[in-house]
């Protein structure tokens, strides 16, 4: 069984309940701050901004439900016309993505992640996916989906805590 020594100096100890809200907070805080590093230092490898790594993200995940567009690459990173513009020139500049027409509307473009923008981006990337794979080893089928559901109900709980945010109650 894992045990958590110290999640932080003066924080949760091995004594605390390592399931706790708290310890929770953490250990998702912690993690998050090493993607960001991982993120920031990718973006300046690349000659990006911190937020193309975003665009990136959200154009690689948004494949699964069909292209990305711009207006929904706004919306999703709260960003102006003119920033997503400039991320997107960015980003095809440095062969990250490329834009093509909608074949039935010729007004809409779809973002793709570029081949070579995905091998780029897997080499970076192939010691967190060593790392993973390795952490993921460490424990048991019904361990990893634990895991898995609770990770789903973290994001499906983010996003609908984001979608409350956007719609507040009208009086």
């Amino acid at each position: 069984m894992f045990a958590i020594k110290t999640v932080y100096r003066g924080g949760v100890s091995e004594s605390d309940d390592p399931t706790s809200l708290q310890a929770f907070a953490v250990l998702l805080r912690r993690m998050n701050g090493e993607f960001s590093r991982m993120a920031h230092d990718f973006a300046q490898s690349q000659g990006l901004h911190p937020t193309d790594v975003q665009a990136l993200v959200e154009i690689l995940d948004g494949e699964e439900d069909g292209p990305v567009t711009p207006g929904m690459l706004r919306e999703r990173l709260q960003l102006t016309s003119g920033a997503v513009t400039a991320c997107l020139d960015r980003l095809e500049r440095a062969g990250h993505i490329r834009r093509t027409r909608d074949s039935a509307d010729r007004r809409i473009v779809h973002l793709h992640y570029a081949p070579r923008g995905r091998e780029v981006a897997r080499e970076y990337f192939r010691p967190l996916a060593r790392a993973t794979d390795a952490v993921r080893r460490r424990f048991s089928d019904a361990e990893l989906r634990a895991v898995v559901r609770f990770l789903a109900a973290m994001n499906e709980e983010l996003a609908e805590s984001r979608r409350s945010d956007e719609d507040p109650p009208r009086p």
